[in-house]
């Protein structure tokens, strides 16, 4: 027993905090069905997503594919087409390719084995007691960052959250005052809670089910926690981008490489201009390395893109492609109308409707 939790009323800390999650839980989607299927889709798409954001999300992705074998046996463009916009696209094809082993290895059924199911590709710690305890009552945590936020003011904790160290702390504590006898809500209603109440600013602590039990509360320091180191500048990379149409009005687009940011998604052609005249790399990039001829406009709009680690600062350039060699992977000429059949990352959906705004659905570049 960890020196938090010697003395914790932990039985009673458990009947008050189910009390309320029985009360006051959402009415979510992925709640109505505790299939194990499902509850792992939702869990990957609500890492770094916001619940409001997934709802529509998961009841296409389910609709799309409802069982683990469809998602196994389904393509994956298609199942990057599904993903588009939710970003982080390492997290679908991570669980495309686990539930491929799933169904091969374990006969479609998700494993019950926390060892079994932490090998899968893409399966952390969290995901393994989210999943595991929520579709089969096993008794793992799942400790994510609205957790942490609760058991740092819950227990005081000063320790830097964003330390590994810190979150396997955070998972003794989970082990140490979980409810056995009902683990799934137990860790429903830890996220709960810090989604809806014990909030990054301004928690609404005179409203807590377990305000009671809260030594940052009793400290007046809870607005003050978690302790986390804040995250170094990210990159900045400069990017012309070129929407280019040939004669017959279809659209160039390429494939990203199948490792990497954004892997396997398409995009227009684009490149770094680090300084340089974006509109003359482009031509030298799509001209001298695929031998097709093109001609740009001056830009219409420059905007940036923001991910975790780096933020792209995208320049758009309209063009005609005039004439040149066959058009070879990882490059394709696709009729407007059938665009919307690519998985296009975020950025590069703009980037398109920025240019059928200039281009007023008519109009063609010069």
């Amino acid at each position: 027993m960890t020196r938090e939790t010697e003395r914790f009323p932990a039985r009673e800390f458990q009947r008050d905090l189910l009390d309320w999650f029985a009360r006051e839980r959402r009415d979510l989607p992925w709640r109505k069905d505790r299939d194990p299927y499902k509850v792992w889709v939702s869990e990957v798409m609500l890492q770094q997503t916001r619940v409001e954001t997934v709802i529509p999300y998961f009841e296409q992705f389910i609709d799309r594919f409802p069982t683990l074998e469809a998602l196994a046996d389904a393509d994956e463009d298609e199942v990057l087409k599904a993903w588009e916009g939710l970003g982080y696209y390492s997290r679908v094809r991570h669980l495309h390719a686990a539930v491929k082993e799933v169904k091969t290895r374990y006969g479609g059924k998700v494993p019950d084995d926390p060892d079994e199911f932490s090998r899968l590709k893409g399966v952390g710690p969290y995901t393994v007691g989210a999943v595991l305890s929520l579709a089969y009552g096993v008794p793992e945590p799942a400790v994510d960052g609205n957790v942490m936020r609760v058991l740092s003011r819950l227990f005081l904790v000063t320790d830097d959250i964003a330390k590994p160290s810190t979150k396997k702390r955070f998972e003794q504590i989970v082990r140490e005052i979980m409810a056995y006898e009902n683990p799934g809500a137990f860790n429903e209603a830890l996220i709960e809670l810090g989604a809806l109440v014990c909030t990054p600013r301004r928690p609404s602590c005179l409203l807590c089910p377990v305000q009671v039990y809260c030594q940052a509360f009793a400290e007046g320091v809870a607005e003050e926690l978690p302790v986390k180191t804040k995250k170094t500048a990210v990159k900045q990379v400069p990017l012309a981008v070129a929407v280019l149409a040939d004669d017959e009005g279809r659209i160039l687009i390429r494939k990203r490489d199948s490792t990497g940011l954004l892997a396997n998604l398409w995009e227009f052609p684009s490149c770094e201009t680090d300084g340089a005249d974006g509109k003359e790399k482009l031509e030298q990039m799509v001209g001298g390395q695929y031998g097709l001829q093109v001609e740009l406009t001056e830009p219409i709009v420059s905007f940036e893109h923001a991910f975790s680690h780096l933020v792209w600062q995208l320049t758009v350039f309209p063009g005609r492609l005039v004439h040149g060699g066959p058009v070879e992977e990882p490059y394709r000429l696709a009729p407007e109308d059938e665009l919307k059949a690519y998985a296009f990352p975020v950025s590069h959906q703009r980037v398109w409707r920025e240019y059928k705004e200039w281009a007023g659905g008519v109009r063609r570049p010069d």
